[in-house]
């Protein structure tokens, strides 16, 4: 894992091999401790061996062996069947695709009409797209043209915790039961409302689903708000990473236990030089119902989005997209706890739904060869799309021979 160490300094621009160094010395005097090769010279690019800048010194850290195994490219395109965009109805945030008697099944977030956000009634209105949700799940033969098989899970009854939306839907089997874990809130859906997480299991993919009583994830209750007015950046203190929301639930059976990975919203979150505070976190259960126990090394990461989490050569990996400073990477972890910078790619796609019948073990990435994702037509409604990746070996410019895809 040294390799992954040293792409992370490289790749972040953190300047931690910077910091041995007395800061009263001049670049002249470090730079002559640091012997060079002239292939290395040559490989970097390096214009003199004997000046070396911070961003020099980090690259000769990196291995000779970087390879490209981990970083793609994708495109996104267009579904068939119910799937097709479809106005005034929102499909979001798909779960992995699964596949029983020769068909793909799918879940998603589902709801219908326009979103009002916090300016009006909240007890009345619709506040976002993931408002006011239920779960879907839909059916395919190819991967390609979906039809829409109807309700999962509903939302809870008045007073539940999970009555007024339940959304962003991950699968899980295990010893032939399925589980679907998801995001839920309790009305009113206010500025300051903490989400959990719910759970409901089923001998079927088309169920009935039994839901859990009571919330598998909570978020941490050592954040203090300031004042009564709805405003989630007004906070005497703030608290865990996920003091506020607990998201994008999903679970991996891993070294004999599961492994429930969320995304962390933080009370009075900030924007900082990565962008917004979005961080990761894992529980751990025995259990596939739990409890689950969050791992006291939380959080996990220190930026993303939606949870996007596959098993590959013993461990976990996992792709860290839209927020914070180490957004676009891709990580991997030994433990599922210690994750570390294998490759930087240019952006993926959104919210996605794996396939996990995919061999996990013929690439790093060959699990996001194919998928799902969604696409915001408009701020109100958005629908299930899908996307392609591949492996990028080389670069050309137009007229030469072009450029090798896996």
């Amino acid at each position: 894992m040294k390799k992954s160490i040293f792409l992370l300094l490289a790749i972040t621009g953190v300047s931690l091999i910077s910091c041995k160094y007395d800061d009263k010395k001049t670049n002249s005097e470090t730079t002559a401790t640091i012997e060079i090769t002239d292939a290395q010279q040559d490989y970097l690019g390096i214009t003199n061996k004997d000046k070396l800048s911070a961003a020099s010194k980090r690259a000769l850290e990196w291995p000779t062996d970087l390879g490209n195994d981990w970083f793609f490219e994708y495109k996104v395109e267009d579904l068939k069947g119910d799937f097709a965009y479809e106005e005034g109805v929102v499909r979001r945030d798909p779960s992995a695709m699964i596949k029983h008697d020769g068909k793909y099944y799918t879940w998603y977030s589902r709801s219908t009409g326009l979103s009002q956000g916090f300016g009006g009634d909240v007890t009345k209105d619709k506040v976002f797209p993931w408002d006011r949700c239920d779960i879907w799940y839909a059916t395919s033969e190819d991967g390609i043209t979906w039809k829409e098989e109807g309700l999962a899970v509903a939302r809870g009854e008045k007073g539940a915790y999970d009555d007024r939306s339940v959304f962003t839907v991950e699968i899980m089997i295990h010893d032939g039961i399925y589980y679907l874990c998801y995001q839920t809130v309790k009305d009113p859906y206010s500025v300051r409302v903490k989400n959990q997480v719910g759970l409901a299991w089923s001998n079927s993919p088309n169920g009935p689903w039994t839901k859990s009583e009571e919330p598998i994830l909570s978020p941490a209750d050592n954040g203090i708000w300031k004042g009564e007015e709805q405003n989630r950046f007004n906070v005497e203190k703030k608290g865990d990473f996920d003091s506020h929301k607990v998201h994008d639930p999903c679970i991996i059976p891993f070294k004999g236990k599961f492994y429930l990975y969320y995304k962390g919203e933080q009370m009075g979150e900030q924007i900082t030089f990565g962008g917004r505070q979005i961080r990761h976190g894992v529980a751990i259960a025995d259990n596939p119902k739990g409890p689950y126990v969050k791992s006291p090394y939380n959080p996990i990461s220190n930026s993303g989005h939606e949870i996007c989490v596959w098993p590959y050569n013993g461990g976990i990996a996992s792709l860290i997209t839209t927020d914070g400073p180490e957004k676009n990477t891709v990580q991997w972890s030994p433990d599922g706890i210690n994750f570390e910078i294998m490759g930087v790619v240019k952006g993926a796609p959104h919210a996605i739904g794996l396939n996990r019948t995919a061999d996990n073990e013929k690439n790093p990435t060959e699990i996001l060869r194919w998928g799902l994702t969604h696409e915001y037509k408009s701020w109100d409604y958005q629908y299930i799309r899908g996307f392609k990746t591949w492996n990028m070996k080389n670069h050309t410019a137009k007229g030469e021979k072009a450029t090798s895809k896996e």
